[in-house]
């Protein structure tokens, strides 16, 4: 029996009557949808008076238009298309008639208000555009309203990866939902520019007109080019003109209209804009120096360069890093810079046609075939199968019981996230504290408990065990020298896991547990969400995270630190971390204290180090954070896993470590030093030797086999579903 295709509903809060790029999003989406094998239901914000978006849909299997005007689906619907409200409406009503899989949603308001909707939780994908994009215009409503998407959001759909860093480290719910999704541009098959600029070069822009875009000053390049003896023609195409301020709307038509040079083809469908681009020798897509900052990509600048058309546009590190910093058409900020480059590149055929070729790299990573991989790769993240040997009909009833779930979450949401699984969290308050007859009611109804921390929790489902249920219990640190395990029934446990080899035979030899009882399942790492790209340098970048209590060892890291920037002073340390005094545990500690006092003080007396220790703020916005980050020490005096050095090699860096207790059975010897001396040398070597791209490409290969997300979810699957032990361990089953 073959599964159906998932059932998308798409809905952008934009009037497809009007060719703009958020509409251009809308049609592209539906259809990079339908290529990712979805059924969708596009919602129609308008009703259609101009079917140059709409008809190519009409004729795409899979995609079906839901037109709320013409078929009437609610009364007092007005002029100016649907209210975000009424929007909503009718996606929890279609919702409610065929269960959606996902809901792919555009507009921070609309976003807004189906967050709120409780029954479309989970399976919202929001695209973010329209947010504040600086810190300074995030108030605290704005930071509460995104964090309410953020939460009600299966993914945050992001065009840039400079918008995906902001939004993070600005929402930090917004953590782990992140996904970059550049935007996506469907070139008509066979339409493509020449390839060479002709005697009278013609510039096309296609898209909007508003004084922001610059539309008003293109008209003016014709007289400009001819100063510089090149005869050309501007191409304007779109007919939707910014009626603000009135006076430059007046200007804007009045140029359209009458300038010498400018030939204004009005609206036509994205399919016929992008053939008349074609025909021509440049495209534009210069704007004013107030959206340098932007963290959005223009589709227009994606669209032109698929057709082979060099483009003219700003300066700014999006694009340098699109195109690299040496591209020959960044214009600056009038007329006249915009006309220099392009007789230049109209005089110097190499010039015209090394453009061509970059802007046409840039834009074949936006097709619409990686576009559908993007979003298969969604999909296969959001509707998992079923795992074997479970029936959705009778599901396996699962129970995740303790006080401190953070480092169990994301298998949490996994397992629950998978058919054939029933799975009810037991949160406890405190270690001690929990809900006695709710958490009976739950020993007497699950299938397999899961116990995170071997404590007073995995004491008392232990207690309430039936013999044909299944008790695991993950063990920590913390609680292997407390009394819990010496008064946990162990026969009454399946299995207990630990993270590492050596703390698995640390915990069979205090607590004299048999050999097949304490199995190992390794920490993950989030290997897709940490794969970004690395910023420039950043292999001069050391860094740590999370420097308490003192046995972290931050003075080893700042001795590694001096070593280096005797060798290269460009060498820095980054510290991701709470400080010792937001924990009372340790603060009140006079020894702990005292430790971080003297360490402290040697960064600021050190001239070597006082310049280049930086502390950032301790918080989940970690894969953005790693992308400045080239080197993760791990200096501790012990550690039962320590995950940071392996999520670093994730993200494109490499691990160093000191030899603590069992290091060797979680990373390879390579990445291992002797003591502080031999990491710095090892470390510079990498760099002055241009080995570093090589050494992060062999330990994101190492960690990403050995704890990538993926991997470790299927061990804890194959564990809850049917007791089986991973087979590095023990062969045989826990049931």
């Amino acid at each position: 029996m073959s599964t159906p295709p998932p059932r998308a509903l798409l809905y952008g809060d934009v009037d497809l009557n009007i060719i703009d790029g958020s509409a251009i999003w809308a049609q592209s989406m539906a259809q990079a949808l339908v290529a990712a094998g979805c059924q969708v239901t596009l919602l129609l914000k308008a009703p259609v008076r101009t079917d140059r978006l709409t008809a190519p849909l009409t004729r795409t299997p899979g995609v079906r238009l839901l037109r709320p005007y013409e078929d009437e689906l609610l009364p007092d619907l007005g002029p100016r298309g649907l209210t975000p409200e009424q929007a909503v409406e009718l996606i929890t009503r279609q919702d409610g008639r065929s269960r959606l899989d996902l809901v792919v949603v555009r507009g921070r308001r609309l976003a807004g208000l189906a967050a709120q909707e409780e029954s479309l939780s989970g399976r919202l994908w929001t695209y973010l555009t329209d947010f504040p994009h600086s810190v300074s215009e995030f108030t605290a409503t704005a930071t509460a309203e995104l964090t309410d998407i953020a939460l009600a959001s299966r993914f945050l759909l992001c065009q840039t990866e400079e918008l995906r860093a902001f939004l993070e480290s600005s929402v930090p719910a917004a953590c782990g939902r992140s996904v970059l999704f550049p935007p996506v541009v469907v070139v008509p098959d066979g339409v493509r520019a020449q390839g060479e600029v002709h005697a009278r070069t013609r510039l096309a822009y296609t898209g909007k007109f508003a004084p922001k875009w610059n539309t008003l000053e293109m008209t003016s390049l014709p007289a400009e080019l001819e100063r510089l003896g090149v005869e050309s023609e501007m191409v304007m195409i779109g007919d939707k003109i910014h009626a603000d301020p009135a006076d430059w709307a007046k200007r804007m038509r009045k140029a359209l209209e009458g300038t010498p040079g400018v030939d204004w083809r009005g609206g036509m469908s994205r399919a016929d804009a992008l053939r008349q681009a074609a025909e021509c020798d440049f495209g534009l897509s210069w704007r004013d120096p107030s959206m340098d900052a932007s963290l959005e990509l223009s589709t227009k600048v994606l669209e032109l360069g698929a057709l082979g058309l060099p483009v003219v546009l700003n300066r700014t590190p999006m694009h340098e890093a699109m195109l690299g910093a040496d591209y020959p058409l960044f214009a600056g900020t009038d007329t006249a810079s915009v006309a220099s480059v392009v007789a230049r590149a109209h005089a110097d055929r190499s010039v015209y046609a090394e453009a061509a070729d970059r802007c046409r790299e840039a834009a074949a990573d936006h097709a619409l075939d990686r576009a559908a991989e993007r979003l298969r790769a969604c999909l296969a993240e959001a509707l998992p199968p079923a795992p074997a040997g479970t029936d959705p009909e009778l599901p396996l009833k699962v129970v995740v019981a303790g006080h401190d779930l953070k480092f169990f979450t994301r298998l949490a949401e996994y397992l629950e996230s998978l058919p054939g699984l029933d799975v009810r969290i037991d949160q406890w308050e405190g270690l001690r504290t929990h809900d006695q007859y709710r958490s009976r009611e739950l020993a007497g109804w699950a299938d397999v408990v899961i116990c995170e921390w071997c404590g007073p929790n995995a004491l008392f489902y232990a207690k309430w065990k039936r013999p044909d249920q299944r008790l695991v219990v993950r063990l920590h640190r913390f609680e292997l020298y407390a009394e819990w395990p010496r008064k946990l029934d162990i026969d009454k446990v399946d299995a207990v896991v630990c993270v590492s080899p050596h703390y698995a035979d640390l915990t069979r030899d205090i607590t004299g547990w048999p050999d097949d009882k304490v199995i190992v399942v390794p920490n993950w790492v989030d290997d897709a969400q940490l794969d970004r790209p690395k910023l420039a340098g950043a292999e001069y970048s050391l860094g740590m995270v999370g420097i308490a209590p003192s046995r972290k060892r931050l003075d080893r890291g700042l001795d590694v630190l001096a070593e280096l920037r005797r060798m290269d002073p460009r060498y820095t340390l980054s510290v991701k971390t709470k400080q010792p005094w937001d924990y009372w545990w340790i603060w009140n500690r006079p020894e702990e204290r005292s430790y971080f006092e003297r360490v402290y003080r040697r960064i600021q007396r050190d001239e070597l180090l006082s310049p280049a220790v930086v502390f950032d703020p301790f918080g989940p916005d970690v894969a953005t954070w790693l992308r400045r980050v080239g080197f993760m020490l791990s200096t501790s005096d012990d550690e039962s896993f320590h995950l940071a050095p392996a999520e670093c090699a994730a993200s494109g860096g490499v691990p160093a470590l000191l030899p603590w207790p069992g290091a060797d059975t979680i990373y390879d010897p390579h990445w291992i030093h002797d003591d502080a001396v031999a990491m710095a040398e090892a470390v510079h070597a990498t760099v002055s030797e241009g080995r570093f791209a090589e050494e992060a490409e062999r330990a994101r290969s190492e960690v990403v086999s050995a704890y990538g997300l993926s991997r470790v979810r299927s061990l804890w699957t194959e564990l809850v579903v049917s007791g089986k032990v991973p087979q590095s361990t023990e062969s045989r089953s826990v049931a």
